[in-house]
């Protein structure tokens, strides 16, 4: 006599799921080889979707894919753990209807991104490891902590400026200010008409020394980082480039965190944002400014570091005056960001020392 079967078995199958990533719940569709299955919300979290699977489709191999956003990759690492093949795509890669544009919700977007899972056009990004992402961090808030040092210091002005108040003769050069002894004229000698505003410039003061101190802090933080065995011999490489100094060695590894996983410099570049924009249709050819897509922070760190090369390699120094003949030194810098882009991926590729150039 038959029996009926009770067990599921779906080794060898591929289940495709798309999830729509938010604060406090996900939207999650969940489509086999053949058929979509289901699209539900639940809870933030990666067990409960894993239970969900491996209740309704045990044996089976899972794919899911999410969006880059404020989540970060947490949720990657943990379905990883749980044998999840996931992905994380950049959201403008996601193919996209018109129709799909203008009735945008959240199960839509789950579909959208199953459905392109299933067939295979989504390209993932690179992952780095939660170690470097830590460290990225640590780069990341010193950047931002210079930025808020920059607001203090044009608060400080902003005042004296609304107030009358004149610079000393020392301190006319905008290179003199917030040395030691000008912190000091401002805490001592800089006296406002009320008391209140004895009080409003103090508060100032005070809150640019206490940033400082803690800029200081992370400035040595930094230093120490990239003393470690896992980037001061790639830092020691790079800083034999011209214009490539300690803080923008240790934001470029930390953003790209292996050189290994770029095939070429025109792939490298393209990571950092140093390639045009351009549309070309029939006979027209227009070619446009940098892409606006890129990491940014490392881009800008890059044409700073720019600025410095052109004055000190003789071969750059070269190429700049010849392309500030025929376009604004803005754009001919552009340009020598990317020839000190590509010394910078053969200094790392090759493990060698870079050799500064000699005009003959």
């Amino acid at each position: 006599m038959q029996t009926q079967s009770t067990e599921l078995d779906f080794k060898g199958q591929n289940i495709f799921v798309g999830i729509d990533v938010h604060l406090k719940s996900w939207t999650v569709t969940i489509l086999t080889e053949a058929l979509t299955h289901k699209t539900f919300t639940q809870p933030a979290c990666a067990d409960t979707l894993c239970n969900y699977l491996n209740r309704n489709f045990p044996g089976g191999d899972y794919n899911s894919v999410y969006e880059a956003g404020f989540s970060g990759f947490w949720t990657h690492y943990k379905l990883k753990e749980m044998g999840i093949n996931n992905i994380i795509v950049n959201p403008a890669d996601v193919p996209t209807s018109q129709k799909e544009q203008l009735q945008k919700d959240d199960p839509t977007d789950s579909r959208k991104l199953a459905r392109s899972l299933r067939s295979g056009v989504l390209r993932a990004i690179y992952i780095p490891s939660p170690s470097t992402l830590e460290d990225r961090s640590l780069i990341r808030i010193r950047a931002t902590l210079v930025k808020d040092m920059t607001r203090f210091k044009q608060r400080i002005k902003s005042f004296l400026y609304f107030y009358g108040v004149p610079f000393p003769p020392q301190f006319e050069k905008s290179s003199s200010h917030w040395s030691k002894r000008f912190m000091n004229w401002l805490n001592e000698k800089v006296s406002m008409q009320h008391e209140s505003g004895d009080q409003t410039l103090k508060i100032l003061v005070q809150e640019a020394e206490q940033h400082r101190k803690l800029l200081l802090d992370v400035l040595r933080k930094v230093r120490l980082l990239s003393l470690s065995e896992k980037y001061a011999g790639n830092i020691k490489l790079l800083r034999t480039i011209p214009g490539i100094g300690l803080i923008t060695a240790i934001t470029f590894l930390t953003e790209i965190e292996n050189i290994e996983r770029f095939v070429n410099t025109d792939h490298l570049a393209g990571f950092v944002g140093l390639v045009p924009n351009y549309h070309s249709s029939g006979e027209k050819n227009n070619n446009g400014e940098m892409t606006f897509r890129g990491q940014k922070s490392l881009r800008r760190s890059l044409i700073e570091s720019s600025w410095f090369a052109v004055r000190f390699d003789p071969a750059l120094t070269m190429s700049f005056n010849g392309y500030i003949k025929r376009m604004e030194p803005n754009k001919a810098i552009i340009k020598i960001t990317r020839k000190l882009l590509n010394r910078i991926y053969f200094v790392l590729k090759n493990k060698m020392e870079y050799v500064s150039g000699v005009v003959k």
